[in-house]
């Protein structure tokens, strides 16, 4: 007599508790605090649900999901410029200048 099983353990997530709280340790994009639920599923249908034990962080980017504390820390916010720079040439010019007085090109 031969059987054949399919089934397995997966954890799905179940609710964000804080978005972009830090980065994935796999791809490096921004990654949500979450609580999630272990899945049983027996034949690709889900037979028994529980809670994880504490809360875990969750990269949507590639599906990834790892401890808190493995965690890379948030990158920091993009710097705000005072002054305008050109596009082509980056050089500093003044915000109520359509043209750079540089290169010429248009702002």
């Amino acid at each position: 007599m031969f059987f054949f099983f399919a089934g397995g353990l997966e954890q799905q997530v179940r609710q964000v508790v804080k978005s972009g709280v830090g980065r994935c340790i796999n791809c490096a994009s921004r990654a949500d605090l979450v609580e999630y639920d272990k899945v049983l599923k027996l034949f690709f249908v889900p037979v028994y649900r529980w809670p994880g034990k504490e809360p875990a962080m969750y990269c949507d980017n590639c599906k990834f999901m790892f401890p808190q504390s493995y965690s890379l820390p948030p990158p920091p916010p993009p710097p705000i410029a005072d002054e305008l720079r050109c596009r082509f040439c980056d050089r500093a010019v003044e915000a109520d200048f359509k043209f750079c007085p540089f290169c010429g090109s248009d702002l």
